[in-house]
């Protein structure tokens, strides 16, 4: 499922503009959650935690800052307090921080845009067997 969710992003950060929701995000990537049920939508939060840990730590941008928080301006705290835990900065101070998570964005799109990442790096079956 992370393969599928990991792929979907590099796809929507290749292709589209803005950002997708969580509805948006089960929905295109076929994830099967129901996000009205509250252990389903706190899976979904640990896949995108999991995910962009892992590509953080691979030295990629983080993916689910693409992904936009229903009702917020863009991301929920469990987002910043992941790029707390991952050392980013104190994570009150990145949520108010409007070029923070635009900057992310920004980065995240360049990487995967870039056709010689997206040949090194874009094919989950090669990272994630």
């Amino acid at each position: 499922m992370i393969s599928r969710l990991r792929n979907h992003l590099i796809r929507f950060s290749r292709h589209q503009v803005g950002t997708t929701s969580y509805l948006n995000l089960v929905q295109e990537a076929e994830l099967g959650f129901n996000l009205d049920i509250s252990h389903e939508k706190a899976r979904l939060n640990e896949l995108l935690a999991e995910l962009s840990e892992a590509e953080y730590h691979a030295g990629r941008p983080l993916l689910s800052c693409l992904v936009k928080v229903e009702g917020s301006k863009g991301q929920g705290d469990n987002f910043y307090k992941l790029c707390e835990r991952l050392g980013l900065g104190e994570w009150r101070t990145l949520k108010h921080d409007p070029s923070f998570l635009k900057e992310l964005r920004t980065t995240c799109r360049a990487f995967w845009q870039n056709d010689v990442n997206y040949e090194k790096f874009g094919h989950t079956d090669k990272l994630y067997s």
